[in-house]
């Protein structure tokens, strides 16, 4: 009578391999095919495209410094700004001097972009967001910028403000968030609206 017994392994190893084809293969390859039919604008990464040319993702903020754009929320990601490798906010806590000082630094570069705009500035231009990535404004930002975008592209105030109310977005299913918009689908509808010259090129 064969009295042997099984390798003590021989169940872990059989459970590995079973586990790593299952979560490592099977797994992975049903919920990229279900992404794929259901939600292909997310799984290929929000991308926005402009005369078949991708210029960003809706997902990821980008860093307008020309004043004939909006400007969106500042980035705390490293160095080079809204850097998706280096996302993170800044962690700095409401009394670090240094947030402050960087608070007093973006209101004074938004003064001088447009000196005749007195209104108070809202926060979300003086602050990062958590993830330092945030590819979106409020409307009351986008408001505050209207008079200085307008100028710069020769518009009526008016005008660029429907363009804001156009691309603004409500609360998800009505319930979460808050009103926004996004601001490179805002600045290509600038562009398609009242071109710049190249000269002036987006940047």
């Amino acid at each position: 009578m064969n009295t042997s017994t099984p390798h003590p392994l021989r169940p872990a190893i059989t459970l590995f391999i079973l586990l790593g084809v299952l979560l490592g293969g099977l797994y992975p390859l049903l919920v990229t095919g279900l992404a794929q039919a259901f939600f292909p604008q997310q799984a290929n990464g929000s991308l926005i495209e402009r005369q078949g040319q991708v210029v960003g993702s809706a997902l990821i903020g980008q860093n307008f410094t020309s004043p004939a754009y909006f400007w969106g929320r500042p980035s705390a990601a490293g160095t080079f700004p809204d850097n998706g490798m280096a996302s993170g906010g800044s962690n700095l806590g409401p009394t670090n001097p240094a947030l402050k000082q960087a608070a007093e630094e973006r209101a004074k570069a938004l003064r001088e972009a447009d000196p005749q705009n007195r209104r108070d500035i809202p926060i979300d231009l003086l602050t990062a967001s958590a993830s330092g990535l945030d590819p979106h404004i409020s409307p009351a930002a986008a408001d505050f910028q209207a008079a200085r975008v307008a100028r710069e592209r020769g518009m009526t105030v008016e005008q660029v403000r429907a363009l804001i109310r156009v691309n603004s977005e409500a609360p998800q299913w009505g319930l979460f968030g808050e009103p926004r918009v996004n601001v490179l689908k805002l600045n290509l509808a600038l562009d398609a609206a009242a071109p710049l010259p190249k000269t002036d090129a987006r940047q």
